[in-house]
């Protein structure tokens, strides 16, 4: 009897405003049997700090937050 717990980055979705939302999903799994699964959101605005982020997350965000995308983000918080 094996228990193993696996953390995965199941979705990945970027806004028209450029924030990039992403969901990560918890296994447990024994004996290579599903028993549980729970979920974590998060949302990173454009331009913020990506350190400690999943490398998937980090390459989507630095394609999306172009200059422009960062720059219209600031300017639509002021």
């Amino acid at each position: 009897m094996a228990l193993e717990k696996q953390t995965v980055v199941d979705q990945i979705t970027v806004t028209e405003n450029g924030i990039v939302l992403y969901r990560e999903a918890t296994r447990i799994i024994e004996d290579g049997v599903q028993l549980t699964q729970t979920y974590h959101r998060t949302s990173l605005t454009p331009g913020q700090d990506l350190t400690g982020q999943p490398a998937n997350v980090v390459a989507i965000a630095q394609a999306a937050w172009t200059a422009e995308v960062v720059a219209a983000y600031e300017a639509a918080q002021e």
